[in-house]
């Protein structure tokens, strides 16, 4: 997000002022994500390890990929995960979006698809557990995430959410959140945008760890993950 070179007696509007706060919640939930995302590091790095080991030997490719995602005052940064497709997916998705127009709407409306040509086998399993979203414990590491929080979106999706955008820029986008909890791909954009906004006006500590233990049964029953 860039800003214009403004004088002084020009007046802030809200998007300006957002990206001039710090996070909501400051130390205390900076505090509390660090100290989450080492010890889940640590008790999961076999599961890690292994995760890693599986991705590499089943296809050709790293392990790891990220994408670019805005995170708090509208720094960009590289959102981590296991990779979960093919190496050539760009071309598996032109081509199944050109033979398959209802698929096309999908992806034009939503920019996901419930049947991905680019998904490998390991992948659909990974998508399905949320395990290929364990290395954002990294970026959580790096103070690029929190814990709990938006989930981190592109660009063009950040200007979907048009006024309540300056909601998404006063956090750092979450692991999880009200979304995750709340039925994930099942239900709309806009409804994840109220989850957003809702999280951000409401913020407390008490609230995170209560997302965080309502994450642990919808991963187990995988609902809206696909």
């Amino acid at each position: 997000m860039k800003s214009a070179t403004r004088s002084a007696d020009t007046p802030l509007s809200d998007l300006d002022y957002a990206a001039m706060t710090l996070p909501i919640g400051g130390l205390v939930k900076r505090t509390f994500d660090f100290t989450a995302a080492g010890l889940a590091l640590i008790v999961f790095s076999p599961l890690f390890l292994m995760i890693m080991a599986l991705v590499k030997l089943t296809d050709k490719g790293p392990a790891f990929y990220g994408h670019g995602r805005i995170g708090h005052r509208g720094r960009t940064f590289k959102c981590l995960k296991f990779r979960t497709m093919a190496v050539n997916g760009d071309e598996l998705l032109r081509k199944y979006l050109r033979e398959n127009p209802e698929a096309a709407e999908e992806w034009r409306q939503t920019r996901k698809l419930r049947d991905d040509p680019r998904v490998t086998a390991v992948g659909r399993v990974l998508r399905k557990l949320s395990l290929d979203e364990l290395p954002q414990l990294l970026n959580i590491l790096r103070g690029e995430m929190s814990v709990v929080g938006p989930r981190p979106v592109v660009d063009d999706e950040l200007k979907v959410y048009d006024s309540s955008a300056v909601y998404y820029l006063q956090t750092r986008p979450g692991l999880t959140g009200l979304w995750q909890i709340s039925g994930r791909n099942d239900v709309s954009y806009e409804t994840r945008i109220a989850f957003d906004t809702h999280y951000v006006q409401n913020w407390s500590l008490v609230q995170d760890v209560s997302i965080i233990l309502r994450t642990i049964p919808a991963v187990c029953m995988a609902r809206g993950s696909y």
